[in-house]
């Protein structure tokens, strides 16, 4: 029975998350599987992967083709790098606490990538937060700076009127009050 590592598809349109499963090559793509040995999610950001680092690496060491998907997938995880060092320790080249230590460094080497990344992506989210605060500022002050024009104006208006208004009335009262005079 000729076996493959791939993905199954579950979710519902536009929002699918995988698992990932050991399966007959002949049986249908989320029919029937013989073990599910992890999950990919590529709907975060990002993406998430759980995998059976043991079993995933069993899996492969046994023969199980996975597809390109999931190939990917597992050299990401550092699956088959282990599975390539466990070949030189059969073969004699190196030892197996070398072929740990390797993995190891490769390991802390690839964390350090993720996070700087990670941080990378949070520094430029954070920035981009800086800049649509200060331009909703900057929009706000000259929003405000055009209300109190409006406003200045309206007002420069009323006194003008009132001012307009109490001339008018003093003109007329002013020759009644010449008449009354004489």
């Amino acid at each position: 029975m000729a076996t493959r590592i791939r993905l199954q598809r579950h979710g519902r349109k536009g929002y699918a998350f995988y698992p990932i499963v050991v399966a007959d090559s002949r049986a249908p793509r989320d029919g029937k599987f013989i073990e599910r040995i992890g999950s990919y999610n590529p709907n975060t950001n990002p993406a998430t992967i759980s995998l059976d680092f043991d079993r995933a690496l069993y899996w492969v060491e046994v023969g199980a083709q996975p597809t390109d998907t999931v190939r990917s997938i597992l050299s990401h995880e550092g699956v088959l790098l282990m599975k390539h060092l466990r070949v030189g320790v059969k073969k004699g080249a190196f030892t197996e606490e070398e072929a740990k230590l390797r993995f190891n460094v490769w390991k802390d080497a690839r964390e350090k990538q993720v996070k700087a990344a990670q941080a990378k992506n949070d520094a430029k989210k954070a920035e981009e937060a800086k800049n649509r605060l200060a331009a909703e500022v900057e929009k706000n002050r000259l929003k405000g700076e055009a209300v109190a024009k409006k406003k200045a104006e309206k007002l420069a208006a009323e006194e003008a009127a009132a001012k307009s208004a109490l001339e008018a009335e003093t003109e007329a009262n002013a020759p009644a009050e010449e008449a009354a005079a004489e």
